[in-house]
């Protein structure tokens, strides 16, 4: 393992990693919620979006036509949206292009990412990694040593054995694992308000073999996919939903015993909308 370089930029508390086996487990929702999550508290986040193969929060965050701009000394200026500091690759290039990128050009953009972006004083550095064990986990670590990662699954076997791989990458890399999110865990009747599960498995705690705890169970809930593709982040857009409770919650847990100073407090939804 390369050892994460010196001089972290020091505006910036705590960066949390949100990380995933494979794609399609909800990590980029997981990851714009709970930085949002953060910022009703009272934080000052900003969401860098990793996943440069596909990067999906433009159009989560409603800044798909949006564009990055230099200041004049030259540092990229994040966008702003619900309450966020947010960069993206997908605010460089357009929608449905294709990136064919090596190891080293990836290398570049992250470290471009985290040292030329004008984020200023930020409590948490929400990122949202590509799902997988490629180059960007280690390039993103050691451009700026990480705090530690949230593991995304869902109920399903396939994707809790990713899961585990992805696991073992962050062991492998030193990042702590602070906790796991279990995404689609069930679904509730509209009609009866009874629990469904839609996987075979979901009794299962999933962050047992990781030796990580559970930090929120993410029903089921379509409000989270429309929300999603019209740019407006479900704990804003539906607070008082059982799954916008739950974002709530993770952000709690991984805030307990937090050191970077600020103090949460009540924020209205106007407020990051």
């Amino acid at each position: 393992m390369t050892a994460p370089q010196a001089g972290r930029a020091p505006a910036i508390g705590k960066v949390i990693a949100v990380a995933s086996g494979k794609g399609g487990v909800g990590k980029s929702t997981v990851a714009l919620n709970l930085a949002v999550a953060l910022a009703q508290a009272g934080a000052r986040v900003g969401l860098l979006d990793a996943d440069l193969y596909g990067p999906s929060v433009p159009l989560m965050t409603g800044l798909r036509d949006a564009r990055l701009r230099a200041s004049a000394g030259g540092r990229i200026q994040p966008l702003t949206a619900h309450g966020l500091r947010i960069v993206s690759v997908g605010f460089m290039v357009g929608e449905g292009d294709a990136l064919i990128w090596r190891g080293a050009v990836l290398h570049k953009v992250i470290h471009d990412f985290v040292h030329d972006v004008d984020w200023g004083p930020l409590d948490f550095l929400v990122a949202d990694l590509p799902p997988g064990t490629g180059d960007v986990p280690l390039s993103l670590h050691q451009a700026l040593p990480l705090h530690g990662a949230l593991l995304v699954t869902t109920p399903q076997a396939v994707a809790r054995a990713d899961a585990a791989r992805a696991a073992a990458m962050l062991r492998e890399l030193d990042i702590p694992i602070l906790g796991c999110v279990e995404n689609m865990s069930i679904a509730v009747c509209p009609h009866c308000e009874g629990e469904v599960p839609l996987f075979p498995d979901t009794a299962r705690d999933p962050g047992e073999p990781f030796g990580a705890p559970l930090l929120g169970r993410i029903p089921f809930d379509p409000r989270i996919a429309a929300c999603g593709d019209s740019g407006s982040p479900l704990v804003a857009a539906h607070a008082d939903s059982s799954a916008a409770t739950v974002f709530r919650e993770i952000a709690r847990g991984l805030t307990q015993g937090d050191a970077t100073g600020y103090q949460p407090r009540p924020v209205t939804t106007k407020e990051v909308m």
